[in-house]
């Protein structure tokens, strides 16, 4: 007796490929905002392929989403702030050693100049920068990410812009000075 043959196009494999597309489209993009509001490049690759294995466990449900990118974002952020605390109770001392200066590096003066600026910012004001600029989100979407009010999140986006300016006039002021 032999087995019937399998269509390349059968409904299973159709989620596979719709999470593949996904998955190549959004990953590097949520791996550099998780860099960037981490403030470490390893353990944001870590949370990045962690969210994106549990968007893939949970694909029928994540793809219905309104923003699957947010969602994935939202995991990893979530996945790596339970890491921390764990490596905290765990470890007190580690976490004194550990660098946070290990963001994606941008390699023009300015973008480092800028990521700098950003990584001075509290991590709930870096969460909504990255959401709004690097991610693309609107004010909604970046609210039901973060789980916050919409409010919250033009508050902290212009506390955090504000932060930013002036430490990159500080910066730029003490550049002056310099010889």
């Amino acid at each position: 007796m032999t087995s019937p043959a399998v269509d390349a196009t059968d409904e299973h494999t159709a989620p596979v490929d719709d999470f593949e597309a996904f998955y190549r489209a959004e990953v590097d993009k949520v791996y550099r905002a998780l860099a960037v509001t981490l403030g470490d490049r390893d353990l944001a690759r870590e949370a990045a392929d962690e969210a994106m294995a549990r968007a893939f466990a949970r694909w029928a449900k994540v793809r219905a989403h309104d923003n699957p990118g947010g969602w994935v974002f939202r995991v990893g952020l979530n996945w790596a702030t339970s890491w921390w605390r764990k490596v905290r109770r765990e470890r007190p001392l580690l976490w004194d050693r550990v660098s946070t200066s290990g963001a994606y590096p941008p390699t023009d003066p300015v973008g480092v100049a800028a990521l700098a600026a950003l990584q001075a910012q509290p991590r709930a004001f870096r969460a909504v920068v990255v959401c709004r600029v690097l991610l693309g989100l609107s004010t909604v979407e970046t609210a039901a990410v973060l789980g916050v009010a919409e409010g919250t999140v033009k508050s902290r986006l212009a506390r955090a812009l504000a932060g930013m300016r002036e430490a990159l006039a500080a910066e730029e002021t003490t550049e002056e000075r310099e010889p």
